[in-house]
């Protein structure tokens, strides 16, 4: 039960589908439980600023094991996680488009999505999940 280059693929191959049928063209990208880069696709037409972001959100999600943008809600001031935004040189993102990968209750990994709006990211990381569930 780890994050393998297979496993990416077919996470990368159902968010790719989902933006596709979105029009939103997408930066995608898995990282395994240490967040380490897994896989990585640029869609054609997607944000250059995103290739990054979609690696930290990856990054963000499988070092924490929260969603993105729940880390988001316990970044606010006088919240549990204030100022987690600056961690890791910056590295740690704190909106929607990541999120963790788990078998069962083990953390495999983290999928991270950037180029559209950040809800449509997540949606697009949610597709991308339900290929483990197959």
């Amino acid at each position: 039960m780890a994050m393998n280059l297979e496993k990416a693929k077919r996470i990368i191959e159902a968010a790719r589908e989902e933006a596709r049928q979105m029009g939103i063209p997408q930066n995608i990208a898995v990282v395994d439980e240490g967040g380490n880069l897994v896989a990585f696709e640029r869609m054609d037409g997607a944000m250059l600023v995103g290739v990054n972001i979609a690696q930290d959100k990856a990054y963000t999600a499988a070092g924490t094991g929260f969603p993105t943008d729940a880390l988001g809600e316990l970044s606010q001031p006088g919240k549990l996680a204030y100022g987690v935004a600056l961690a890791d040189r910056g590295r740690v993102i704190v909106f929607a488009g990541g999120l963790p990968i788990k078998e069962g209750d083990k953390l495999i990994g983290g999928i991270g999505v950037s180029g559209g709006m950040a809800p449509d990211d997540k949606k697009v990381a949610e597709a991308g999940l339900k290929a483990l569930e197959k």
